[in-house]
């Protein structure tokens, strides 16, 4: 069933463009010099459609069109890093915004000075998967830096993992007697307690020795549905790698592993520049970047992508 409403919803979006395209080829055979500034618009808002018609259907893979659970993790270098990730986490956000995708902050934990150590973000919106996998991996800062009383230059590293959210059981099977849930007081900056009552929830998988923490809603239910959302994202993610790496031995590939893979740079001194590695686009207004402008890079990941997938 939400397979056929996917299915109806893309073909009843195709029909409304293909009657726009229609509409703007009759008006411009009218020649009409006082509709020349309606046509224009239209054909922009159109050739805007077209793109991201042709982004989307590079997305093909099994979760591409679902949900996404996005984590950050502050690396190496200490306070700076930790500012670096809570630059992250409000690029994803504002790009979610821009992109009309919910965002829902699952968990955090706040830096010792400034900053996060870590944040697990859950952006829901159609294709919000197939879009965000081309931020997965290690996100590299320069700058100058305002914690440093030298006001220095210095390089901050920070980790995005990105994962399907898997709603569904049959998809992934998550055993009660696997799990040992701890609960425990919210913790705020510092580490001081925020909550009076035991409403954070710690998860672990023992089979896996995988843990999730969730404590940013004041309601233990709710931390709790959250916490497995992650665990499960986390469990599906834990399959595909190792279906991947039994693939990869049979053909005699070696798997990088992610952590070591670094996509993309952030330069902010001594010039401007936002680099991606992987496929060498680059934009030099940094600002806009970090404010959520991320669809040029995401396009030209998935463009390289496809074309050595067809290679």
């Amino acid at each position: 069933m939400r397979r056929a409403a996917g299915l109806r919803q893309l073909t009843s979006g195709l029909a409304a463009l293909q009657q726009r395209l229609t509409d703007a080829l009759e008006l411009a055979t009218l020649e009409d010099p006082a509709l020349a500034d309606d046509l224009a618009n239209e054909v922009l808002a159109l050739s805007a459609e077209f793109d991201r018609r042709e982004t989307e259907a590079m997305l093909s893979g099994e979760y591409d069109q679902g949900n996404a659970i996005v984590a950050i993790h502050a690396g190496a270098g200490g306070t700076d890093s930790q500012d670096w990730a809570a630059m992250l986490l409000r690029m994803y956000l504002r790009w979610a915004e821009q992109s009309d995708f919910s965002a829902e902050l699952l968990d955090s934990s706040e830096g010792e000075e400034a900053g996060i150590k870590s944040a697990t973000l859950a952006i829901d919106g159609e294709f919000a998967y197939g879009y965000l996998q081309a931020e997965r991996g290690v996100h590299r800062l320069v700058r100058l830096s305002p914690f440093d009383s030298a006001h220095r230059r210095h390089t901050s590293f920070a980790l995005v993992e990105v994962l399907p959210q898997i709603d569904q059981a049959e998809e992934v099977t998550v055993n009660p007697a696997d799990l040992r849930i701890d609960t425990y007081r919210s913790a705020g900056a510092g580490g001081q307690n925020v909550q009076k009552n035991e409403t954070a929830i710690r998860i672990t998988h023992l089979p896996t020795g995988l843990v999730v923490t969730c404590q940013n809603e004041r309601s233990q239910t709710q931390n709790r549905e959250n916490a497995m959302r992650v665990l499960r994202a986390r469990l599906g993610e834990l399959q595909r790698q190792q279906k991947e790496q039994a693939m990869a031995k049979i053909k005699g590939e070696h798997v990088k592993a992610e952590w070591g893979s670094q996509i993309r740079s952030y330069v902010l001194h001594p010039y401007q520049m936002v680099k991606d590695h992987r496929t060498g686009y680059e934009m030099g207004n940094t600002a806009a970047v970090l404010d959520g402008e991320l669809d040029g890079f995401i396009q030209a990941y998935l463009r390289t992508a496809q074309r050595l997938s067809s290679s």
